[in-house]
C-alpha cells in the first residue's frame, strides 16, 4: 500500500512536471505569436485571430497555472480585445473582457510575489509595490492598464473612484522602474490622468502635456495611440479644437508602414480617431 501511494505521488509530480515542460518548451512560439500579432495590419483578421489565441494562452494556463508570463500575456491580450475592439462599440462587453485581464494581471502580481493588490489600503499596496523591480514591469503595466480602463468605463460608481488611486500607484511604480516600457506606457497613462481632470479636479494640462510628449520621445513619435489619447482627454478637456483637429488629422493620414513593429496599434489608433472626427463637432 506504501508502494502504490508513493508511486501515485511520483506519477502525479511527474504529469505535473510533463505539463509544464511542454508549456515552456512552446513559449519561443507564443512569444512569435504576440509579435506577428502587433504587426498585423488587417483589423478584422486581427479581431477574428485574438480571442483564438487568448483560449490557447488560457489552455497552457491550465496545465502551468503558476506561470507569471502566461498570466501577464492573458492580461496583455485581454487589453488588447477590449480596447482595439470592443470599448468605442461595446463598452460592456470591453469591462467584462478588462476584468478577465485584471484577474490575470493580479495573479502574476501574486506569482511575483505581491498581496492581492485589490484588497490592499492604499499604504500597504504602497509598501508592497517597493518589493518589485525591474522584471515585474510587464506584469505591473498590464494589471493597472486593464484596471485602469474598468475604472474609467466606472468613473460613476464608488468601487471606479476607490480603485483609481490604486492604479495610479501601479503605473507610478512602473515609471520608476521603466519608463520606456511598451513604448513608454506609463507616460500615455499619466497624460490620460493629468489631462481628463479639469485643474480644480486634481488636473494639471501642462503635466499631461509633458507625458504625452516624453511618450513620443521614447518611441520616437511612432505610436500613433499617443495623439489620439491626447486629443480625446487633453485637448477635449481644454476645448482647443484646433489641436484636437491637427492631431487626429495626421493620425489619419499616416501611413501604415511607420512602424512595423506597432502597425497593429496604429491601425487601432486610426480607426478611433476617425470615430472621434465625427463626434468633433458636437464636443466643440
Amino acid at each position: 500500500m506504501r508502494l502504490l501511494v508513493v508511486s501515485l505521488i511520483l506519477l502525479t509530480l511527474s504529469a505535473c512536471s510533463m505539463n509544464e515542460m511542454m508549456v515552456r518548451a512552446s513559449m519561443p512560439m507564443l512569444e512569435g505569436g504576440i509579435h506577428a500579432m502587433n504587426q498585423e495590419t488587417d483589423l478584422d483578421l486581427a479581431e477574428a485571430a485574438i480571442p483564438a489565441n487568448l483560449k490557447m494562452l488560457e489552455g497552457m494556463i491550465q496545465l502551468d497555472p503558476d506561470n507569471a508570463t502566461l498570466h501577464t500575456y492573458a492580461a496583455q491580450g485581454y487589453y488588447g480585445l477590449a480596447y482595439g475592439f470592443n470599448e468605442d462599440t461595446r463598452p460592456l462587453r470591453a469591462a467584462r473582457f478588462y476584468i478577465r485581464g485584471m484577474k490575470h494581471g493580479f495573479t502574476a502580481l501574486r506569482l511575483l510575489g505581491m498581496s492581492d493588490a485589490a484588497s490592499l489600503s492604499q499604504d500597504k499596496l504602497e509598501a508592497e509595490l517597493k518589493k518589485l523591480d525591474k522584471d515585474d514591469v510587464a506584469a505591473l503595466f498590464w494589471t493597472a492598464s486593464n484596471w485602469a480602463k474598468w475604472v474609467d468605463i466606472n468613473r460613476d460608481k464608488p468601487e471606479g473612484i476607490i480603485a483609481l488611486p490604486k492604479t495610479t500607484a501601479l503605473m507610478r511604480r512602473v515609471l520608476e522602474l521603466d519608463e520606456t516600457f511598451y513604448y513608454g506606457g506609463a507616460h500615455m497613462y499619466f497624460g490620460v490622468y493629468y489631462g481628463a481632470r479639469a485643474p480644480m479636479f486634481g488636473g494639471d494640462f501642462k503635466k499631461a502635456e509633458q507625458h504625452f510628449n516624453r511618450a513620443r520621445e521614447i518611441n520616437d513619435n511612432n505610436l500613433l495611440i499617443v495623439d489620439v489619447l491626447q486629443a480625446q482627454y487633453l485637448e477635449r478637456q481644454r476645448f482647443d479644437k484646433k489641436k484636437f483637429n491637427q492631431l487626429l488629422t495626421r493620425v489619419e493620414n499616416a501611413p501604415d508602414d511607420l512602424d512595423p513593429d506597432m502597425a497593429l496599434m496604429n491601425q487601432i489608433a486610426k480607426r478611433k480617431a476617425r470615430t472621434l472626427l465625427t463626434r468633433e463637432s458636437s464636443w466643440f
